[in-house]
C-alpha cells in the first residue's frame, strides 16, 4: 500500500468540537464520521452502493463473527474482505474481545488471552493479542484495533485497575504483533478503558501514549451506565489523548450522544442502532425518532423526514413504510435502513460544516430545539 495512514486537523471549533480528515490507503475520511456496522462482512439489508449512497466513507467489521464465521483465512484466499463484500472504501476492523467478553460464561481470561468456547457451535477457540491482529491482517483491514478486555458497569474498583492495566500489556503485545513484518499503511488504534473512574483512564491515556498508536478509541462505555455518568466521562477523557491523533468512541450512537460527544473532541463513531432499530421500524428524523408500526401513520402521505433528500424520503410515504413493516416485506427493512444511515451521515455531515463555521455551540442548540416539540 503505497499510501500511508495519516490524521490532520483541519480545524477546532471553540466548543472544542473538531473537524478532521482521516487519510487511509483506500480513500479519505471526513471526521466527525460514523461508521456503518458491517458484523458479518454486510451490513444489514443493505448491498455496498446502498451504503456508499448514504455518504458513509468507512465500514466496520466484527473480527469475532468473521474469525469464527466464515473464518480469516478464507476470506484471505478470497481477496480480502473488500474483495469478498465488495467495499472498496476503508474498513475498520474492531479486535473481537468485546464481544468474547460479553460471553462471560463461555471464556477464561488469561495473561496469555482468552480462552472461549464459540456461540455458534460450541468449539473450543483462543484469541490473544497476536491472534487478533493476525486475523485482522488477513481480513485485510485498514484499521485494527488492539485487543482489549471490556469490563461490565457496575464494577469494582480493583477489577477495573487489573483490567486496564491488561489491557495496557496487551496493547503494547498487538503494537509488537502488527510491526514484526515491517509497516504496511495500516493503522492500529489502541484502547483507553478503566471504567468510569477518571484516575484510571488518566493512567490507561498515559501508558497508551506511551506504546504510541495510530489513533485511540474510547472503549467501556454505552456498556450500562446511567447517560448523566456518560457524559461525565466523554466531558475530560477526550482531551487525555493526543490532539493529533483521531479519537473513536466505540459502540456509541443516540445522535444526541453523538452531538455530545463530537462537542468533546470525540472524531469517529460506530453502533448498530441505526441499522438494528430500522429493522425494529424506528426511524431517526430532524425532528425526534418515529416509530412507523404505530396505528397513527396508516394513511400519512408524506415521507419520513420532508428535509431529507434519501432514496426513502424522495420515493416513499410513511403510509407505505407502515404497510411494509406491518406486512413483514423484506423491502421495509432496505428502506428504513438506507433512511436512518443516510440520517446518520447527514448528521455527520451537518456537524462538520458547523465546526468549519464557528458555530457547533449553536448548531447543537439548534438540534435540541428541533427534536423537544411533540412525540412521534
Amino acid at each position: 500500500m503505497s499510501v500511508r495512514f495519516a490524521f490532520e486537523l483541519l480545524h477546532a471549533d471553540p466548543s472544542g468540537a473538531r473537524r478532521g480528515r482521516v487519510t487511509t490507503p483506500r480513500g479519505l475520511i471526513e471526521t466527525p464520521a460514523f461508521m456503518p456496522v458491517g458484523t458479518a462482512a454486510t451490513v444489514k439489508a443493505m448491498d455496498p452502493e446502498d451504503v456508499r449512497a448514504t455518504g458513509a466513507a468507512i465500514l466496520l467489521a466484527n473480527t469475532y463473527h468473521l474469525f469464527l464465521r466464515p473464518g480469516h483465512e478464507t476470506v484471505a484466499r478470497l481477496g480480502g474482505l473488500h474483495a469478498f463484500m465488495r467495499w472498496d472504501g476503508p474498513i475498520l476492523t474492531d479486535s473481537g474481545g468485546y464481544q468474547v467478553f460479553s460471553l462471560s460464561s463461555l471464556r477464561k481470561i488469561t495473561e496469555e488471552g482468552v480462552a472461549f468456547r464459540s456461540h455458534l457451535d460450541g468449539s473450543a477457540r483462543f484469541l490473544s493479542p497476536e491472534i487478533a491482529i493476525r486475523v485482522q491482517e488477513r481480513l485485510d483491514a485498514d484499521i485494527l484495533m488492539q485487543l482489549d478486555e471490556c469490563p461490565p458497569y457496575p464494577a469494582e474498583r480493583d477489577y477495573l485497575a487489573r483490567s486496564m492495566e491488561l489491557s495496557l500489556r496487551w496493547g503494547a503485545r498487538c503494537k509488537s504483533a502488527r510491526f514484526a513484518d515491517g509497516e504496511d499503511g495500516r493503522a492500529l488504534f489502541g484502547i483507553m478503558q478503566g471504567g468510569m473512574d477518571p484516575d484510571l483512564r488518566r493512567v490507561s491515556a498515559a501508558g497508551l501514549i506511551d506504546i504510541g498508536f495510530d489513533g485511540y478509541a474510547l472503549g467501556g462505555l454505552s456498556v450500562g451506565e446511567p447517560k448523566p455518568l456518560m457524559a461525565e466521562v466523554l466531558s475530560y477523557a477526550p482531551a487525555l489523548l493526543p490532539r493529533d491523533k483521531p479519537r473513536y468512541l466505540m459502540g456509541v450512537g443516540k445522535p444526541e450522544d453523538l452531538v455530545m460527544a463530537v462537542g468533546h473532541g470525540v472524531d469517529m463513531f460506530d453502533c448498530v442502532l441505526p441499522t438494528r432499530n430500522a429493522r425494529n421500524g424506528q426511524l431517526f428524523t430532524r425532528r425526534g425518532a418515529i416509530n412507523v408500526k404505530t396505528a397513527r401513520f396508516r394513511e400519512d402521505p408524506l415521507p419520513p423526514d420532508p428535509q431529507c433528500g434519501c432514496a426513502t424520503c424522495r420515493r416513499f410515504s410513511l403510509a407505505y413504510l407502515h404497510h411494509l413493516f406491518r406486512s413483514r416485506e423484506i423491502l421495509g427493512y432496505r428502506l428504513m435502513t438506507i433512511h436512518n444511515l443516510h440520517y446518520y451521515q447527514d448528521l455527520m455531515a451537518d456537524m462538520r460544516q458547523a465546526i468549519a463555521q464557528d458555530r457547533f455551540a449553536a448548531f447543537r442548540q439548534e438540534f435540541h430545539a428541533a427534536r423537544d416539540g411533540e412525540p412521534m
